[in-house]
């Protein structure tokens, strides 16, 4: 498993069609339509801005042609996704019609070469297994908290405050030990179940 480094983009032109490629780290299904409707916004004129996603959290994936014929366009961003073993990751491939029909297949290439490109430039990695704690400690040490997480590097997903404080963060579970013990005795760990 694996996923990308960075965001990035790319370009292809075929036959006077422009593809604009982005890829981008995807966490949420929120998420990835956040950035789809920020890609449509900036390309307001395109007549069609397909994508897929995996998320590994849920396990979901998904493909959207943008009406292009069918399986010609998410489909082949998804099947780069899978044979990759790629996960929370987004793609969409922006297309400006030059005119020039590509037929089936060429326009499956066309998508799918633009996705490539967009991820070689964006950098694979492995993917570190990760889980989901909520840190237990009183409000009053709420700062401190947030500093030892800040110092880990310690994705924070939410907060809290009633009559204790809890973060809701994103651990690698090699580090999850490590963080019980950074934070004991004022605070505690609970790994969230499912």
């Amino acid at each position: 498993m694996q996923t990308i480094v960075r965001e990035a983009e790319a370009t292809l032109s075929v036959r006077r069609s422009r593809f604009l490629a982005s890829a981008w780290v995807a966490r949420t299904a929120e998420n990835v339509h956040e950035t789809l409707d920020a890609i449509a916004r900036r390309h307001h004129s395109a007549r069609h801005i397909a994508y897929a996603y995996r998320l590994r959290t849920d396990g979901e994936e998904r493909a959207h042609d943008a009406g292009e014929p069918a399986g010609s366009a998410g489909t082949p961003i998804l099947q780069l996704l899978q044979g990759e073993e790629l996960w929370d990751v987004g793609v969409a491939v922006v297309r400006y019609f030059g005119g020039v029909k590509l037929g089936v297949g060429n326009l499956a290439r066309a998508y799918r070469e633009a996705a490539r490109a967009a991820l070689e430039r964006a950098g694979l990695q492995p993917l570190v297994p990760t889980t989901r704690a909520v840190v237990l400690a009183p409000p009053e040490l709420l700062g401190e908290v947030f500093a030892v997480l800040g110092r880990r590097g310690i994705q924070v997903l939410g907060q809290s405050v009633t009559e204790q404080a809890e973060v809701r963060v994103e651990v690698a579970e090699s580090d999850l030990e490590a963080l019980g013990q950074a934070m004991t005795p004022w605070a505690r760990l609970r790994v969230e179940e499912g």
